[in-house]
């Protein structure tokens, strides 16, 4: 039924690439499928797309494997769609990626399959390829992976210069893991990191290309975002929580979510690092009090 004089070149492309039957079940996995989700083809192919392996979600966190599938929709129209999702990753975290679904014709020009071609956009920032021995050097932190604390203080000192030489306003987002005590106390430090890690990597994902984070202590993280709107800022922040609620930890005895609670605030000419963060911190605690998993931006 599939003719794969292909499979050669598609395995060597950057994108994923997989097929799926009229019945939904995948048939074809690349390696370029492997690389972003994780998934081995052995672990998905002969398994029904509908099964939600991915998880995609939209960037309102509605189930598009289970409601909304550009995929299906293919299958069933011929519609070519296209589309800016987030699947998850087999660790847990979410990755942003562009979807286009493709339909494929028999000689009778009836629809036998579909294709999907999916390409990670944290490629697309030219800053994701820099030297990555230097940067675990000088910013990483070493849990996360993701930037540390002194290499975040070095970023806001440049930002308030930036802001008094230029006028470029910036603002902060302070997030916290909501009951992370509380998952240490059930569960044992080590899938404590865990869940750190995959919170780390879920923000880090999905930031904007101009803005940054980095790991500000325990289960604490900052974004610096470059802009001083406050609507803006509000959007930014409420993609990472509905992004981090759809993040999960997943062994063979637990799938563990979690949340976490967002606070953040534009720097105002003249204050010190010292207060913004403190301004910022103390709305994230506002959420906590108003319930967990919630954004106040002031």
């Amino acid at each position: 039924m599939y003719n794969y004089d292909n499979e050669a070149f598609m395995n060597n492309l950057y994108e994923g690439v997989y097929i799926v039957d009229k019945n939904r079940k995948i048939v074809f996995w690349n390696s370029g499928s492997e690389k972003i989700t994780g998934y081995k083809a052995s672990e998905v192919v002969n398994k029904q797309c509908y099964q939600n392996i991915l998880k995609h979600v939209d960037q309102t966190g509605k189930k598009l494997c289970l409601d909304g599938c550009p995929l299906h929709d293919t299958l069933s129209t011929g519609k070519i769609n296209e589309a800016d999702v987030f699947l998850e990753h087999k660790s847990g975290y979410r990755v942003p990626v562009t979807i286009k679904s493709i339909p494929l014709y028999d000689d009778k020009n009836q629809i036998i399959a579909a294709v999907e071609v999916f390409t990670d956009n944290r490629f697309k920032d030219d800053q994701y390829l820099e030297n990555q021995t230097l940067k675990k050097a000088l910013q990483e932190d070493e849990l996360t992976q993701i930037n540390n604390r002194k290499y975040l203080d070095f970023q806001l000192v440049q930002a308030k210069n930036e802001f008094d030489a230029f006028g470029q306003g910036f603002s902060i987002l302070f997030i916290d893991i909501d009951q992370f005590k509380s998952i240490n106390d059930t569960y044992g430090h080590n899938v404590g990191d865990e869940i750190l890690k995959i919170i780390a990597q879920t923000l880090q994902s999905n930031i904007r290309p101009k803005d940054m984070i980095g790991r500000w202590g325990g289960e604490e993280f900052i974004v610096i975002v470059k802009n001083n709107s406050l609507k803006t800022l509000n959007r930014v922040a409420e993609r990472l929580r509905r992004l981090s609620e759809h993040s999960a930890y997943k062994s063979v005895k637990h799938t563990i979510s979690v949340t976490v609670s967002i606070g953040g605030t534009v720097y105002k000419k003249g204050e010190s690092i010292k207060s913004l963060i403190a301004r910022a911190d103390k709305y994230m605690y506002e959420a906590k009090k108003r319930g967990r998993n919630q954004v106040i931006i002031k």
